[in-house]
């Protein structure tokens, strides 16, 4: 049998542990504020949706009223932008919110849930707080996916859900379609729920794969309004699924009146946003690649490539050095990125995650690690 590694609920394990805000980096080293570049949390750097914030300022006027409790001109918005009746989508505070949902409607206490290690932390921290077992299967090496072991896992353990994201967060690789529907075909006729995240979906200059919700009834699709359209703070995530009784569940138990007026609003405004997103993807996709040059050829580090994400992965060749160590030197250099060794299971402590930013940012970045290469 494949080996991979379940765990019981982990009460020493840390919780999410979100990016550090520029001013308490610039308070802490007595560094100006604009002098602070943020890659930590993979937020738009352009800001929100224009028309997003304009709509959410208009909604002020009826937050004395309480809101559709379906979130209804939402879930139609979302609906027509990708061909799916309104009665296959899901509305939540964040896609985080999404997330839980499905844990509490699709398995029980002691179910295991399959996921990739690492992965997007929030899954096993959900599954651990809800009293089910993460199981984690480990990629290839630190960066490559090993799909014929996680289809082993899947057919072996029967787990509730399997969790897939595309791109994966912290590499940034795209899994291919064909392992994708591998995953959904092999848990066709047993009680799998696949779970498809594409939160940074916007950012591999792809369409996704909502679509393939209609070849397979047991697929939902998860995605976010805080990345690309740059309403991280406002709280809006979706679930789609071609199966309606799919959905049906979640919106049953999700909490009743769990978006505001305000919410909905930006989220409708920011779906017909087109110019914002394709703004912030062109200047993610030339600002990796110019990364990707800079940084060629240093000693201690290396940028690892194929990420398609809005993030990227160094990892820490010098074996004196920690990604704690190079997390807090960097800081004090006024650039914030996130430690991989707190949140990321199965990396240990060689990786960073470093954002994609604005060119300001990431010559601050360059410059702070080049400097550290050359003298630490």
């Amino acid at each position: 049998m494949v080996r991979v590694s379940a765990e019981v609920l982990n009460s020493s394990r840390p919780p999410y542990t979100p990016g550090q805000s520029r001013e308490a980096v610039a308070a802490r080293f007595g560094l100006a504020i604009e002098d602070v570049a943020k890659l930590g949390s993979a937020e738009n750097p352009f800001g929100p949706s224009p028309k997003a914030a304009a709509a959410v300022d208009a909604a002020r006027s009826r937050i004395d009223n309480y809101p559709d409790w379906s979130s209804r001109a939402l879930r139609e918005a979302i609906g027509a932008k990708y061909g799916f009746d309104p009665d296959c989508v899901v509305c939540g505070s964040g896609e985080t919110e999404v997330i839980s949902l499905v844990l509490r409607a699709y398995s029980r206490p002691g179910d295991r849930i399959l996921m990739f290690a690492p992965c997007f932390p929030v899954y096993h921290i959900f599954t651990e707080q809800e009293g089910r077992v993460p199981l984690f299967v480990p990629l290839a090496s630190a960066t490559d996916f090993d799909f014929d072991r996680y289809l082993e896992a899947l057919r072996a353990e029967r787990p509730a859900i399997a969790f897939v994201t595309n791109p994966h967060s912290p590499t940034g690789r795209l899994p291919s379609e064909a392992d994708i529907r591998r995953v959904a075909e092999a848990a066709a006729g047993t009680d799998t729920l696949v779970v498809l995240d594409e939160a940074y979906i916007h950012f591999t200059e792809t369409p996704g794969h909502m679509a393939l919700t209609r070849d397979y009834p047991h697929l939902i699709v998860l995605r976010t309004f805080s990345k690309a359209f740059g309403l991280a703070g406002l709280r809006l995530g979706f679930g789609v699924a071609a199966n309606a009784g799919l959905v049906t569940p979640l919106r049953n138990i999700k909490p009743t009146w769990n978006l505001g007026w305000m919410q909905t609003a930006g989220g409708i405004a920011a779906l017909d946003d087109d110019a914002h997103v394709a703004r912030t993807v062109a200047m993610v996709v030339e600002m990796r690649a110019y990364t990707a040059q800079a940084l060629a050829g240093l000693n201690r580090f290396r940028m690892v490539d194929g990420s398609r994400s809005n993030f990227f992965l160094v990892e820490i060749l010098d074996p004196e050095l920690t990604s704690t160590t190079v997390f807090e030197r960097l800081l004090e250099k006024g650039v914030i990125v996130k430690d991989c060794s707190i949140d990321f299971v199965g990396l240990g402590d060689r990786f960073l995650r470093v954002d994609v930013g604005v060119k300001k940012d990431m010559d601050r970045f360059i410059g702070a690690l080049r400097g550290l290469d050359r003298n630490w």
